[in-house]
């Protein structure tokens, strides 16, 4: 599959290039200069596309990095300052059927942060179960005192994959969620969890896959999820982005959402990034002030982190979107304890 789109892939930007080229060798010879000269010079822009491929192959997708923000609100617990959250997202199994010691790198970099709690938000597979042999050892090394704390993404239905019947999809479905379940992960499917730390707790709220899009099915329940939560600071792990974009921001008292989903579309160049004509919100650190204009005049700001993701669909290539850890501290004040290291 990824061969097949990788191909047709480099063949529209040849095409592209080479009709750019031609109209530019047109244009030259109305003023007199060689035809033939220019767009014979023109060809060697066929050699920019292998160039992004190749690095974006065998250097971008291999180079990780950590993303460290501070997320302020004066409803964190005086008993969660200096809490430490490490997002993953997108891992994509799939993408490291050949690079096992990477993912391995991956694992132990998080690790190596200290993370209080380790959140994960969806797509550990691309198609079906069977990608999850062989990773189970790696993945259940995720450590942190809180443990790993998961949600389904998209591509965790298992609707990409081959079936014979929906029985077998579903199958694979539930393979997924007892893979996860197994290598420790808190799975939460339309439900909360609270964290507590002596007298002060916070909510984790996890829904299924919820999208603006109908391209992408939607099983997520916000209103069920949130059922019981207790008043205070409140974490949403929602996988498509869009969701927060749509029903969340203004609408529920959720401080912090973490998604994943749109991969940035893997590719970024000068920073000029497709996804922003797909997503609203497709990339790092967004914010919402509610009650007043912003949060120095007394108001709460509701943020959204959205992670670009461990793995890749369709094109195996990274190019400016390097596979991302991304370290989150909560703080009650812009003054408060910050605990990230160098």
């Amino acid at each position: 599959m990824e061969f097949k789109v990788s191909l047709a892939f480099l063949l529209i930007l040849f095409l592209v290039i080479l009709i750019a080229d031609l109209l530019c060798s047109a244009a030259a010879a109305l003023f007199g200069r060689s035809f033939s000269r220019v767009f014979l010079y023109g060809l060697f822009g066929l050699l920019i596309p292998l160039f992004l491929f190749g690095w974006g192959y065998f250097v971008g997708r291999n180079r990780y990095s950590i993303n460290k923000i501070k997320i302020v609100s004066e409803r964190v617990p005086s008993g969660f300052e200096g809490y430490k959250i490490v997002q993953i997202s997108d891992i994509h199994l799939r993408s490291f059927a050949h690079r096992k010691r990477q993912l391995a790198k991956i694992v132990a970099a998080v690790d190596s942060l200290k993370p209080d709690v380790i959140m994960f938000t969806g797509d550990l597979v691309t198609a079906d179960s069977r990608e999850i042999r062989g990773f189970e050892k790696i993945l259940s090394s995720l450590h942190a005192p809180e443990g790993v704390i998961s949600i389904l993404g998209n591509h965790d239905y298992c609707f990409y994959g081959k079936f014979a019947s929906e029985e077998d999809r579903l199958e694979s479905l539930s393979n997924v969620i007892n893979s996860e379940r197994r290598m420790g992960f808190r799975l939460l499917l339309n439900e909360n969890y609270s964290i507590l730390r002596g007298e002060d707790s916070i909510s984790v709220i996890g829904v299924e896959n919820i999208s603006a899009s109908r391209y992408f099915k939607s099983y997520g329940d916000l209103r069920k999820a949130m059922k019981g939560t207790a008043d205070g600071f409140k974490i949403l792990l929602t996988h498509d982005p869009s969701h927060w974009d749509n029903e969340v921001a203004g609408n529920y008292d959720i401080d912090l959402t973490l998604s994943g989903h749109t991969h940035a579309m893997q590719f970024s160049l000068f920073g000029w990034c497709p996804s922003r004509y797909i997503f609203k919100s497709y990339r790092g650190l967004y914010k919402y002030p509610v009650g007043k204009a912003n949060a120095a005049d007394g108001g709460i700001l509701q943020y959204l982190y959205v992670n670009i993701g461990l793995g890749e669909t369709a094109l195996p290539i990274r190019v400016g979107t390097p596979p991302e850890i991304t370290l989150i501290t909560l703080s009650s004040s812009e003054s408060g304890q910050t605990v990230l290291p160098g």
